[in-house]
């Protein structure tokens, strides 16, 4: 039989009111339709500090993959963006599940103060992109829950687990969100779960088949 990449991939429970969060729901899809070649199972985290690192250790210890990737929303941004960059602070802008609001915090005391991603992240992206999905790398995870299970995954993988590679993609809103903001959600990007899982899909068949980032643009300017 051909070798097969086990895969862990992680989403979020809602937060900030929503019904339901996209970034789940697409690694429901495609754990149900993995790419060829690949394993891959999913895990839901709670949207609260802390507790979602521990669930997340939970499952790389359960799974054992060989490849990570977590994923969270970002409303309001238009495409899949791959995060670049963990940093090693927590400050909230709004309260997590549990109520919690760190402010400038670390999240490792003593840990290095940022991490790249693991990943060859323009190769991910152009993975969507040849996929007909928009996609981009993002250098900013923020300082939320999101980034915080991003930084806690690189540190997990850069002091207990140097085979495993893992990194971060935030998704948009989906277009019923966009609806159930009414008025205020004129003019705000979306994009179908169907979608989502299609361009995430590529991303894992590049990130497990790509040893070597390529060289293109993906920088910003701000």
């Amino acid at each position: 039989m051909p070798d097969v990449t086990k895969v862990l991939l992680t989403g979020f429970e809602p937060f900030e009111g929503y019904g339901d969060n996209p970034s789940w729901t697409a690694a429901e899809q495609l754990a149900a339709e993995p790419p060829e070649g690949l394993e891959v199972s999913a895990v839901q985290l709670s949207c609260v500090y802390r507790r979602s690192l521990e669930e997340l250790r939970t499952a790389v210890e359960t799974h054992r993959p060989s490849l990570v990737l977590a994923l969270g929303q970002a409303g309001g941004r238009p495409d899949l963006t791959v995060e670049r960059v963990a940093i090693n602070v927590d400050d909230a802008r709004i309260p997590d599940n549990a109520g919690q609001e760190p402010i400038d915090e670390p999240i490792v005391p003593g840990g290095p103060a940022a991490y790249f991603a693991p990943l060859p992240v323009k190769a991910c992206v152009a993975a969507s992109r040849a996929a007909g999905i928009p996609a981009s790398v993002s250098q900013s995870a923020g300082t939320f829950v999101c980034n915080h299970v991003f930084y806690g995954l690189a540190h997990l993988l850069a002091t207990e687990h140097p085979d495993v590679r893992g990194g971060f993609v935030h998704v948009p809103f989906a277009p019923h969100q966009v609806t159930a903001l009414g008025a205020a959600g004129a003019g705000k990007p979306a994009m179908s779960v169907r979608d989502m899982a299609t361009g995430l899909g590529a991303m894992l068949e590049a990130a497990a088949t790509t040893a070597t980032d390529i060289r293109e643009t993906g920088g910003a300017t701000h």
